[in-house]
């Protein structure tokens, strides 16, 4: 299942059923799990591990050195769950001596040239389309989406069931079950379709909706549309989630 013209180090850990494409290189210390499909001319490099059932696509580059001035060759990782899919001529990073690790979670659809650098964590189920760039140490919640052409500043953190447009510049953290868009990105309502489909039902979707209204559109400054919220709709989860990630955004909310 490896095709014969593939450069495989001895000392590289790869599952029986692997299938690994022609001219793909895999270095010393990269780990493959059960299942995984890789295609043709990738570069496996690093302290490199790859879980379960993954299908890594042709021209990808997974576990280089950080793009970052500061790295002086320190030992880091990039771990990768199950169940991913890596399209054409993505770069993935490992960590640095601040993290140690990048890390990409389980079932994510990462399309053709988006580069996710070094010390970044993607969570699980999350979509980054066509050239999404992110720079270091940013965090991507569950089920989020990213839309192509965006790129994302260090240290942000985009929440939950998160949808943003194309082409968006994300200079500040992006809330949950929002959709955002523009540049610099800036909240413009409620992902009421993706929502649905992930099974919220109308009286949480109005829930959200209410909650949205009071911390982004009212005109009131963030801290006093919290306390705001925090009377108005005390003890639904969804909107304690919502209040937690404003108030521990470190780099302000993109509103």
């Amino acid at each position: 299942m490896v095709y014969p013209t593939a450069i495989i180090s001895k000392k590289a850990k790869i599952a029986s059923n692997v299938e690994i494409g022609p001219y793909t290189v895999v270095e010393d210390n990269v780990e493959i799990g059960s299942g995984t499909k890789i295609g043709s001319f990738c570069t496996l490099t690093g302290y490199t591990v790859i879980g379960k059932n993954n299908q890594i696509f042709s021209n990808t580059v997974i576990g280089s050195i950080p793009q970052d001035l500061k790295y002086k060759g320190e030992k880091s990782r990039l771990i990768i769950g199950d169940g991913n899919r890596i399209r054409e001529f993505v770069t993935i990073n490992i960590g640095t001596s601040a993290r140690g690790k990048t890390i990409i979670g389980n079932n994510n659809l990462i399309m053709a040239y988006a580069h996710i650098a070094h010390d970044c964590i993607i969570n699980n189920d999350t979509i980054i389309a066509n050239a999404g760039t992110f720079a270091g140490h940013v965090l991507v919640e569950d089920n989020a989406i990213i839309g192509g052409l965006t790129g994302v500043h260090q240290f942000v953190k985009i929440g939950r069931f998160a949808i943003i447009g194309g082409c968006s510049k994300v200079v500040q953290d992006v809330p949950p079950y929002s959709v955002s868009d523009g540049r610099p990105v800036r909240v413009r309502g409620v992902n009421i379709e993706g929502l649905k489909r992930a099974g919220f039902d109308t009286g949480k979707r109005n829930i959200l909706r209410k909650a949205f209204k009071i911390l982004f559109f009212s005109g009131h400054p963030l801290s006093k549309a919290v306390k705001i919220l925090e009377k108005e709709l005390e003890g639904i989860p969804e909107v304690n989630y919502l209040i937690e990630f404003v108030q521990n955004s470190k780099r302000g909310i993109c509103i």
